[in-house]
């Protein structure tokens, strides 16, 4: 049994070996030294567990008593996940090596926060969920504060620790309510419980646990956090928090909200159209004013976390499986866009405002271009991929008869496209006047390109993305 056990968590085993094995590496043979070496070390055996998990098994297996769950949703997630990551561990290292971070702890913090981010994806019991969702916690703490020489990365760090302690208290506290009025932790008795009768109880269990993890999407209001720890924290580590531990906290969301609570749709599924309705909004509406391109992708952030939580409001397989597709694509535009970020300067200082990106397209035509593309994508401009993305999550709540929530959507997307659209405006119709440079490593480049190239080719069918996201809707909701 013990075997099989520890045959379902391999991937997640193998990682933390790694992580163990990799800080004494790290520390007998002269620390940062060993930076370079470990950062491709971890983005390659990342990559290969994500080719190992999504060619592997098939079908539905289980490991300690429910606690650790491993079905195509979970492996879809995880391959995002594992993917993610790694593209951000390689298109940082050039970053971290000219501001002086290249510390061994970051892709070993960035190891652990991954495996956490994988054991959030399997849980199937609450004990689990905590114990992923903190071991992920803990480490984005640390790395948000790793440049300590600087204010602002210190006061992101702190910021970020206070309120996710806030955030796990709320969710501490809905998960004792839930526990109490059901009589256990796992999310199937907890299922069985409440097609027998839904206590009032069990409900403020569950908002309060929705609320508690809305603080780890930024979904609106538990979004007071985001703009200033994306601004405070080194842009490497921004681009990290803006990919894939959205991608396991939305995943968390689902896997709670169907194998736990998939008997009381209706009740939920209000819950989250609402954080939907705010989040599309306030992300729309905020980053209008917003100069600070870190901060405008913070409440970039916050907008598309409300668009994928319209998938999951509908409340059905389909809206899922729109959720998980939304997810892939947020996902991959930020690699492309924070690539672009992490390259700007100006007299040899990383610079962050837009106004610096007067003129750019006469500077760089191609990396402009290439911008363009992941602008008009990230905005939902026919025909990018980010289109794409939209059209399900607004199908999905469609289908389900909450048209309100996709006219909502509708009208927060065509706000929203304005301060994307600004950029592209800066770049090529901007004053002229000495502007910063995009300065970019050759891999960095590369993601750039091939991330655009993706957003215009993958239209013609996705890459195999849309079956992949079916079967794992399948596999959470049939």
């Amino acid at each position: 049994m013990l075997t099989q056990d520890l045959h379902t968590v391999l991937p997640e085993l193998i990682l933390a070996i790694y992580a163990l094995l990799a800080l004494l590496f790290a520390v007998y043979t002269g620390k940062d030294n060993a930076t370079n070496a470990l950062t491709w070390a971890t983005a390659g055996l990342m990559v290969a567990l994500a080719l190992w998990i999504g060619m592997g098994e098939s079908g539905t297996n289980t490991a300690f008593g429910g606690l650790f769950i491993d079905d195509a949703f979970a492996r879809f997630a995880k391959v995002t996940i594992l993917l993610s990551t790694a593209a951000v561990l390689v298109i940082s290292q050039d970053y971290m090596a000219r501001q002086g971070l290249g510390r061994f702890e970051y892709p070993l913090l960035i190891t652990l926060a991954t495996i956490g981010m994988m054991a959030m994806v399997s849980s199937g019991d609450i004990m689990s969920l905590y114990m992923g969702l903190e071991l992920q916690s803990l480490a984005l703490y640390v790395v948000a504060s790793i440049q300590h020489d600087s204010a602002k990365s210190t006061e992101a760090g702190l910021k970020y620790f206070v309120l996710g302690a806030l955030s796990s208290g709320l969710l501490l506290y809905g998960a004792s309510l839930v526990y109490g009025f059901s009589g256990t932790t796992s999310f199937a008795g907890i299922l069985s419980t409440v097609q027998h009768g839904v206590p009032v109880g069990l409900l403020f269990g569950l908002v309060f646990m929705l609320s508690g993890l809305a603080f780890k999407i930024s979904a609106a209001p538990f979004h007071m956090w985001t703009p200033d720890v994306y601004e405070g924290a080194p842009t490497p580590v921004t681009a990290f928090f803006a990919t894939a531990p959205k991608v396991a906290a939305m995943v968390l969301i689902a896997r709670l909200v169907h194998d736990a609570f998939g008997g009381i749709t209706a009740q939920w599924s209000q819950v989250l159209a609402a954080l939907s309705v705010v989040s599309m909004f306030v992300g729309a509406v905020a980053a209008i004013g917003q100069k600070d391109i870190k901060r405008l992708m913070a409440y970039s952030s916050i907008a598309h976390m409300g668009f994928a939580l319209m998938g999951l409001a509908a409340g059905t397989a389909y809206g899922v499986q729109a959720m998980l597709i939304y997810m892939a694509i947020y996902v991959t535009m930020n690699v492309g866009t924070f690539a672009f970020v992490m390259s700007l300067e100006m007299g040899g200082k990383p610079v962050t405002d837009i106004t610096l990106l007067n003129n750019f397209s006469k500077r760089e035509p191609l990396k402009a271009l290439a911008v363009l593309v992941l602008m008009f994508s990230l905005a939902g401009v026919p025909p990018m991929l980010g289109f794409f993305g939209k059209f399900y999550v607004l199908k999905a709540a469609v289908d389900a008869g909450m048209s309100w929530l996709a006219v909502a959507g509708v009208v927060a997307s065509v706000i929203g496209a304005f301060y994307y659209l600004r950029i592209v405006f800066y770049m090529y119709f901007g004053a002229e006047q000495p502007g910063a440079e995009a300065k970019m490593a050759p891999v960095q480049w590369l993601a750039l390109m091939a991330v655009a190239l993706i957003m215009l080719a993958a239209v013609v069918n996705f890459f195999g993305l849309e079956p992949a996201a079916q079967a794992a809707a399948g596999a959470l909701v049939g």
